[in-house]
């Protein structure tokens, strides 16, 4: 985190004009009645409209933790630091090390300088961290040269509150679990809560202060003064509130008898008349409204007290005073007074908190304590509760004759004020007085002591009232504002150093994302671009490596030239029926091994989109995109998936030509189909020509006029000739060779020439067999597997043909491999796209909320100081 907490503006010649809530008030005993009441009143209003204000800025605050920023609740802690010298250990510091971190994140420490401000400046703190902190304003010992003011600001140094060493006063998040001095400190037990926790118990503390300033408001605007007179069992609060009223009214006895609140005021109030008004449970007392109490006569106060003991009743008591206003408290011509004696703080827990729960409502509070037993665990408790809001208590040390050592037992008492209430220690001259008020009862007694904390009294209610009414209210003032400027200084920490990532993020993201939006439609366009050559590339190859195959085929050779493929050797006329199956089945083999030199070449060209594929996802993919997962394998192409049937077969009478896949990898696997290895006499004899020959001499024997000629005794010849072989010859072949025979020898002359005819055939048959048959049978063959192939019939369409089918289904192939290499990479292209877009907006969305929050937080630290500036607040750090 980097933020300086920047400094209010100084304070205005007219403001700093304005007399501060505290000041010396040494010779006020003599002050003007008229005089005081007009500086009241206007520090009243002074203070009304600061309430206003600061409760504003709460509320405001609450609203922004709900709907804009989590506030955060942070914590302050002392850096460990080497054994100062001797000569440093006197000199106090300007600035403070500290540490700062949050109770939701504990573990994220921050270096900042802590500034407690004095008198003259407008903010009670400031807060910087350590890069930003103004030059000069590291942690610096007072020399000296130091000047007076200097001098002064570390001496009350020594008297630093809570708040001076990180720790909130009034937003403090106090949860108390666990035994005592185990490690359940406020700053321990929140750091366990959530950010949501945290927040929402702020939250709540928030709400209280709200709540309490509205009572304080009223308490301001009261013309009346609360005085509070309490302290612990037995200490002598009602014989000191009967001391003040110069009678015995209220129950004394060796046994706690005070349970009640008995608020006594000045009958007066109550048309001169005294009696005991009993408040009603539950209703709103009114003293024109009689449904509201039950009247009771004084006399019988002490049986209402000791019968009501389990109740804790709130008695009104009006009493009447004889004495001239100058020397009575309740009857005094300036502001009403109501004593209000309250149950011992350590009777039992419920009427304590009953207790702490009415110093709201108190102006002044007396605070009586036996000098015989001191400050008790209560009292202390119930004093360090009250200093963050009433910075002076009137303290009565009763009983003070009955000690021996009476100035060990003052040294004693105001060491203990010193750490209690720093601003009662200082003016204890006039807010400590160790008394006996037993002794002030006696009759024409003089108790010059007693006489001195009178008119100490008068003067502290009345003539003080700016101390001892309004003083309340400003402490917790400046308490709370001190808290709002630490929890808005470290929050304005927090989001200079949000906006800071965020513009970070921004700066690193948003190019990239620029840059993949605007290389998406390229990307697009060569992925296509790739699919679509490797296809046509595979396509285009397999045509041609097959159509030279077939024409190779159809010359009587191998498809291709591989080692392993070559014609068969003839082995003679008694195997000439194997050798043609041989022949068919090499040559049949050689297509097979075209197909797989095709689907070979495919694997390349496939492996080679692929590769640029790769290429391409390198090019347009960020940094920090992990690698693909999936991993192309050539040889697994072409190859039936497990548990996938094959595909269908579609053969055709005429190019008998199968779409489908084959075994061994070899496509259709023409030499493994025993349909295409079957061999007849058509296989062995080249009869195309003869054949064509034949039907020309047909249509001339049906000419009767037409002469027999040798050549169509030799074309009935072969004719017969046809007839002989068994199993390889034809139905129609039979019946022609018939009919042949049968109008040879109806023929006059073909008779003649029958004999020299059938000599010369049988020659030449057997000089055919011995010299041609061998090399004319691969091409024949080989004629018939090409004519078988390439043929198109009307059950066939021209993708169905070899070649075709071959073609599409390599393409097909090929495709599917760069269209899933394509697919993986568009997906990963998108993801990152749609990452980086998300980092992109929320980058954004914190620095929107950042930079608000960084404007909200100093805008609140303006309007803190301009209150204390307007209301002539102080510092009380």
């Amino acid at each position: 985190m980097a933020q300086s907490y920047f400094s209010a503006p100084a304070r205005s010649s007219s403001s700093l004009a304005k007399e501060p809530l505290v000041s010396n008030h040494g010779g006020e005993k003599h002050l003007k009645v008229e005089d005081v009441q007009e500086a009241y009143i206007e520090q009243k209003d002074r203070l009304i409209q600061a309430l206003d204000s600061s409760k504003s800025i709460l509320g405001e605050l609450r609203r922004f933790s709900k709907e804009e920023w989590v506030v955060r609740y942070p914590t302050l802690h002392e850096q460990p630091s080497a054994e100062p010298s001797s000569s440093s250990r006197t000199k106090p510091r300007r600035s403070l090390r500290r540490s700062l971190s949050f109770a939701d994140d504990p573990n994220n420490q921050t270096e900042v300088l802590y500034t407690p401000v004095r008198e003259g400046l407008t903010r009670a703190v400031t807060l910087a961290s350590i890069s930003d902190a103004p030059e000069g304003t590291d942690v610096k010992p007072v020399d000296e040269g130091t000047s007076q003011g200097e001098r002064d600001t570390c001496e009350a140094e020594k008297l630093m509150l809570s708040s001076q060493n990180g720790d909130f006063n009034i937003l403090r998040l106090d949860l108390k679990l666990g035994p005592h001095g185990s490690t359940t400190s406020p700053a321990a037990l929140v750091s366990h809560l959530e950010k949501g926790s945290i927040a929402s118990l702020l939250d709540e503390r928030i709400g209280a202060s709200v709540n309490h300033m509205d009572k304080l408001r009223l308490r301001v605007e009261d013309t009346s003064s609360k005085v509070l007179v309490t302290g612990d069992l037995n200490s002598g609060k009602s014989t000191f509130v009967n001391a003040l009223l110069r009678r015995e009214v209220m129950p004394i006895d060796q046994q706690p008898c005070t349970t009640a609140f008995c608020e006594v005021h000045d009958a007066a109030e109550n048309n001169g008349k005294e009696e005991v008004h009993i408040i009603k449970e539950g209703v709103v007392y009114s003293i024109s409204d009689e449904s509201t109490f039950t009247r009771a006569s004084l006399a019988d106060l002490e049986t209402i007290v000791s019968d009501n003991e389990g109740v804790q009743p709130v008695l009104k008591i009006y009493l009447s005073d004889s004495r001239a206003p100058s020397e009575s408290l309740l009857n005094n011509g300036v502001v009403d007074i109501s004593l209000i004696d309250a149950p011992g703080l350590n009777r039992d827990s419920l009427k304590t908190t009953a207790l702490f729960t009415r110093q709201e409502e108190i102006d002044v509070i007396v605070f009586v304590v036996s000098a015989e037993n001191h400050f008790t665990l209560s009292s202390k408790e119930f004093l360090w509760n009250a200093s963050n809001e009433k910075a002076y208590l009137f303290i009565v040390v009763n009983k003070f004759e009955h000690i021996k050592n009476k100035e060990k037992c003052k040294r004693l008492v105001l060491e203990q004020i010193k750490q209690l209430s720093p601003g009662t220690y200082e003016d204890a001259e006039d807010l400590v007085h160790f008394v006996d008020s037993a002794a002030a009862l006696r009759p024409y007694t003089a108790n010059p002591a007693f006489d001195d904390l009178e008119s100490s009294l008068r003067s502290f209610v009345l003539v003080k009232r700016s101390k001892s009414k309004l003083q309340p209210v400003a402490t917790y003032l400046s308490n709370l504002l001190s808290d709002v400027d630490l929890l808005v200084g470290a929050n304005a920490i927090v989001a200079q150093s949000d906006l800071d990532r965020a513009q970070d993020d921004l700066t690193r993201v948003r190019p990239v994302l620029e840059k993949m939006k605007g290389s998406q439609e390229l990307l697009e366009e060569n992925l296509e671009s790739v699919e679509e050559l490797g296809a046509e590339k595979t396509s285009a190859r397999t045509k041609a490596i097959l159509s030279s195959a077939i024409e190779r085929v159809g010359q009587g050779l191998p498809g291709i030239n591989h080692a392993t493929i070559s014609l068969p050797a003839f082995p003679g006329f008694l195997r000439i029926w194997d050798y043609a199956r041989d022949v068919k089945k090499a040559l049949l083999a050689s297509l097979d091994a075209a197909v797989k030199l095709a689907e070979d070449e495919a694997r390349a060209t496939a492996s080679a989109g692929v590769k640029k594929i790769g290429e391409l996802g390198d090019a347009n993919l960020p940094e920090g995109v992990g690698k693909s997962r999936r991993v192309f394998m050539p040889e697994a192409m072409f190859s039936l998936r497990p548990g996938k049937k094959g595909l269908r077969r579609r053969s055709s009478s005429t190019a008998t030509a199968v779409v489908a896949g084959g075994v061994h990898n070899l496509g259709i696997g023409l030499s493994q189909r025993p349909d295409m290895l079957d061999t007849s006499a058509l296989d062995i004899f080249d009869f195309h020509r003869l054949w064509l020959q034949f039907a020309d001499d047909k249509k001339e024997a049906e000419d009767e006029t037409s002469p027999t000629t040798a050549l169509s005794v030799v074309s009935v010849g072969v004719g017969a000739l046809t007839m002989v072989g068994g199993q390889t010859f034809g139905a129609r072949g039979i019946i022609d060779g018939i009919v042949r025979i049968s109008e040879l020898f109806g023929n006059e002359t073909a008779r003649k020439w029958a004999a020299p005819l059938l000599g010369a055939f049988v020659i030449g048959a057997t000089g055919y067999f011995v010299l041609e048959l061998p090399n004319t049978i691969p091409r024949t063959i080989g004629r018939r597997i090409r004519t078988s192939l390439v043929a198109v019939d009307e059950n066939t369409t021209e993708n169905e043909l070899f070649v075709n089918a071959h073609a599409g289904r390599v393409s097909r192939e090929t495709r599917k491999v760069l269209r899933m290499a394509s697919w993986d990479l568009r997906e990963r292209f998108r993801a990152a796209m749609e990452e980086r877009g998300k980092e992109v907006k929320n980058a954004e969305e914190m620095e929107r909320k950042a930079r608000r929050a960084l404007e909200y937080f100093l805008e609140v630290e303006t309007k803190t100081g301009l209150i204390r500036n307007d209301a002539g607040l102080i510092s009380v750090l």
